[in-house]
């Protein structure tokens, strides 16, 4: 029974994040993908004496796409350095 209200906790606060921090679904869904919580992007928002603080749609969206990119670039130098083992693997036949 806690589980379950717990869970509905997490919800309401996931919905409260959304209308407060003004997230699109798409947003949404890579900050839950991210394991992001959702008082980290209520407490982000930026205040009026914050002008260099982006929107956290901006934040969720750009933390996103650095995170892609960096897991790209892990799984290239992987596949590169196991392109590299077979190559002496074949030289030493």
């Amino acid at each position: 029974m806690a589980s379950i209200q717990k869970k509905q906790k997490i919800e309401q606060q996931w919905k409260e994040a959304k209308f407060r921090c003004r997230l699109s679904d798409e947003a949404l869904r890579m900050a839950k993908e991210m394991g992001l919580n959702p008082l980290s992007l209520i407490k982000n928002i930026p205040s009026a004496s914050q002008r260099w603080k982006a929107p956290v749609e901006d934040w969720v969206r750009d933390m996103y796409e650095e995170r892609k990119r960096k897991a790209e670039k892990r799984k290239q130098r992987k596949l590169a350095a196991a392109q590299e083992t077979n190559d002496r693997l074949q030289v030493l036949e």
